[in-house]
């Protein structure tokens, strides 16, 4: 029924569709009777599937990354699917608009998507004020970045600003610096800026009674010696996990036609020709660290067998979002099923 329904959606503009299902999905849970129906319909609900990690309890290792609500505007709607986690944003410190529409688009061929949305959010005083309001049972994580206009020698400033204004809102941090949209951004996976950045958040972070888990999201672009170098750094300033991986600058071994691809332009490339390499991040991590440092992966997962691949490679936790716009609103259910 959803492919008929998604073939339908894909001759829409990608962005315009993604606020006219989330919309209508949000319209359809405020009925109280549809709340209960969706959520019997959308959940798979079983012990085995249950997570401790970070000091925090997932009902399920199946969470939808961030991206998908920047904004924390579905946080109900996309806990009565079924996940077990949702990271809201990326979000910055000043609202701002991202990069030119459009800027989201299907590539059906290799079941991907190529975006350059470039931090579009409402900025973090209205999403934390609309998390403050928001009444929830799952688990939130806060994505967090720099303005575009921010300079790098800055950004740290910026990732305080988010930090201390979301500290109450959300469970865990995901620190962003890997995201191929915002110019100059992912030159922050450098160990220096890196150093500069996640020092001084732990610094703020451990002075709380209660610090919160703080994760840094990287790319699948890295070499391994980069990789080291991220892996030292995080044992360093007791990063709590990785995230792995973001979108990638690659358009290599693609079915669509290069002269769509090219024509698309600029943008990072997530869905099943992310899948290998995040794979290979993930295991490649979780040597190098004994499996000392938590992972959650992301990358290409649209099925139960995906998922599991990424857990047997290394990772805690799986998040989805390409897989969600191609396998449609039960994807998180049907993995569930398959993991327990």
């Amino acid at each position: 029924m959803y492919k008929l329904l998604r073939n339908l959606l894909f001759n829409f503009d990608a962005e315009a569709v993604h606020h006219f299902s989330m919309n209508s999905l949000q319209i359809v849970g405020n009925l109280k009777p549809a709340q209960k129906i969706l959520a019997k319909a959308f959940s798979h609900i079983d012990a085995s599937l249950h997570r401790h990690l970070f000091g925090l309890d997932f009902k399920n290792p199946v969470g939808l990354a961030a991206g998908f609500d920047k904004n924390a505007l579905f946080i109900k709607e996309l806990e009565m699917l079924g996940f077990g986690h949702v990271e809201i944003g990326t979000v910055t410190p000043q609202p701002q608009p991202g990069n030119d529409t459009p800027r989201l688009f299907r590539l059906p061929q290799d079941k991907a998507i190529v975006n350059r949305m470039g931090f579009n959010n409402n900025g973090v005083k209205a999403v934390a004020a609309r998390l403050r309001a928001t009444e929830r049972n799952i688990i939130i994580g806060g994505n967090i970045g720099k303005n575009k206009v921010t300079a790098n020698e800055d950004a740290w400033k910026d990732y305080e600003i988010c930090f201390r204004e979301l500290f109450d809102c959300v469970d865990y941090f995901v620190v962003n610096v890997s995201s191929p949209n915002t110019p100059g951004l992912r030159e922050l996976q450098e160990r220096s800026s890196l150093q500069k950045i996640l020092g001084h958040l732990q610094t703020i972070n451990k002075g709380n009674s209660r610090p919160k888990p703080l994760l840094l999201k990287i790319a699948p672009d890295l070499t391994t010696t980069q990789l080291d170098e991220i892996i030292q750094l995080a044992e360093e300033v007791e990063l709590d996990g990785l995230v792995a991986t973001n979108t990638t600058i690659s358009r290599e071994n693609l079915r669509t036609p290069s002269s769509k691809v090219e024509a698309i332009g600029a943008g990072g490339l997530s869905g099943a020709p992310v899948k290998a390499r995040s794979t290979e991040v993930v295991k490649y991590i979780a040597n190098a660290t004994g499996g000392r440092l938590p992972i959650i992966a992301s990358g290409g997962i649209f099925t139960g067998e995906d998922a599991q691949e990424k857990l047997a490679a290394g990772a805690s936790l799986v998040q989805v979002w390409t897989g969600f716009i191609y396998e449609g609103p039960a994807i998180a259910k049907r993995i569930c099923k398959h993991l327990s």
